[in-house]
């Protein structure tokens, strides 16, 4: 079993940062298929899956989150976007 690291922007465009072991699992209760949603984006639904990365064991991606969380606003942009578009080279 694998761990995830993700990133969903929620409605209001805050980014919220987690770890799951399924990522489809997780989006589902952020977007409210438990009764009361995820517990920090249960009033900022619906919630976008915006970067997803793997790791082979939970103290991997513990630590890939805190670095993530420490980031700005900015830096977590510049991240989703080298994410999705890894062959662009900013200019």
């Amino acid at each position: 079993m694998g761990y995830w690291v993700y990133m969903v922007m929620c409605a209001d465009g805050t980014l919220y940062t987690g770890i799951a072991t399924d990522v489809a699992r997780r989006m589902a209760e952020h977007n409210g298929d438990k009764p009361r949603g995820a517990r920090y984006t249960a009033a900022r639904r619906p919630v976008q899956l915006v970067f997803q990365a793997a790791f082979a064991n939970r103290s991997d991606a513990a630590r890939e989150e805190f670095r993530i969380k420490q980031l700005s606003r900015a830096e977590k942009t510049a991240l989703i976007i080298a994410k999705c578009l890894p062959d662009v080279v900013p200019a």
